[in-house]
């Protein structure tokens, strides 16, 4: 169930990406593909949403959304430049517009030497690419939700709020 948080973002970069005439695609780990059903739970989002990928093996990032192996070797799927190189990845394979990554620990046991809570979420954009780098705190539950409320605010920030194009 999407949470109201992110039903209103999403309504909301759906609209904006609705005024520029682009699209988006998910490229999702720790989500699961929680993010790419909050933009579907929206009526029309067929008209932007292309496609998720949900790459939740470290080694589908590399092979689907073509996150240097060496980077996955070195530092393991819970990096930033991991979200960055999984956002512009889903862009090209899903031919998007937009696309928006999660990657990160959504608990409860740490993961690569990271706690629960530790996240990345990156936007990238035909104009530029934004990661960001999340604390969050609660249960597995909590950390997923916001995780999407937080890189469907990234989207908006980038793409910028319907009727500003």
């Amino acid at each position: 169930m999407t949470s109201p948080g992110a039903r209103e973002a999403a309504e909301a970069l759906l609209a904006a990406l609705r005024d520029r005439g682009w699209t988006v695609a998910t490229a999702e780990s720790l989500t699961g593909g929680q993010l790419a059903a909050t933009l579907v739970d929206v009526p029309g989002a067929s008209r932007s949403l292309r496609g998720g990928v949900v790459a939740y093996a470290t080694d589908v990032k590399g092979s689907v959304l073509g996150v240097d192996p060496g980077l996955l070797a070195e530092h393991g799927a819970v990096h930033p430049e991991v979200a960055r190189q999984m956002a512009e990845g889903v862009r090209g394979v899903l031919d998007a517009d937009v696309g928006l990554a999660t990657t990160g620990v959504a608990g409860p046991d740490p993961q690569d030497g990271f706690s629960p809570g530790t996240v990345h979420v990156a936007v990238a954009t035909p104009e530029r690419t934004v990661v960001r780098t999340l604390d969050l705190g609660g249960d597995r539950a909590t950390v997923r939700a916001a995780t999407c409320v937080a890189v469907l605010g990234e989207a908006l920030s980038a793409v910028g709020p319907a009727g500003a194009a």
